[in-house]
């Protein structure tokens, strides 16, 4: 059975932004020319509505994950409202929430050396433990997490979390500006957890 790791949320709306901050990890130095496909690339959330005939599924989605990777591994991965699917559920976004839709929320921060992803030969996988260094309102937090590499073909890899992951939903609904979101949704309450699935892929240009 996979091992469940529930991570507070302390972020402003970009909930998922160190499981996003994951995907782009992978993305390799310039001189290896592996990019993240952004079409290819996001993380899925299921949140658990509770309702009075019961429990109804919701997935919700972060894409378009992209960022830059500068000469000595080190990523910068921006997130903002957007690149969620929360603006194009709503018919009509509120003036407060509509004037954060391209601001970026949260920025993660991470490194990986190359040359582990560069030795995967087609058909092998590895699993990899990733500090996050995840930036918003002016604070840093650190988070840990569990990536499985495959390389599919030469120049594509595949990435999944390697164990099953939540948020937790309670401090979800404890978070002001997350709870506002929601309850834009119609989310009056939700589950103790949050799955979340990684989905991305690394193509070299």
């Amino acid at each position: 059975m996979n091992r469940l790791h529930i991570i507070p949320a302390w972020r402003r709306l970009a909930t998922l932004a160190w499981v996003a901050g994951a995907t782009l990890v992978l993305a390799l130095p310039a001189q290896a020319a592996w990019q993240l496909d952004p079409s290819q690339s996001q993380v899925e959330a299921t949140i658990i509505e509770i309702t009075p005939s019961g429990p109804v599924p919701h997935e919700h989605q972060v894409r378009q994950l992209q960022g830059e990777l500068s000469a000595d591994g080190t990523l910068h991965l921006p997130l903002s409202l957007r690149q969620t699917d929360v603006i194009e559920r709503l018919d009509e976004l509120p003036p407060w929430l509509s004037s954060l839709a391209d601001v970026t929320l949260a920025t993660v921060v991470t490194q990986l050396p190359p040359s582990r992803l560069n030795n995967l030969a087609i058909g092998e996988s590895l699993t990899e433990t990733l500090m996050l260094n995840v930036q918003t309102n002016g604070e840093n937090r650190q988070e840990p997490l569990k990536v499985r590499f495959t390389r599919e073909s030469e120049d594509v890899i595949r990435i999944r979390n390697a164990e099953r992951v939540a948020l937790d939903g309670r401090e979800l609904m404890n978070n002001q500006n997350v709870r506002s979101v929601l309850l834009l949704l119609g989310y009056e309450e939700i589950g103790d957890e949050v799955p979340v699935e990684l989905d991305a892929t690394l193509v070299d240009r």
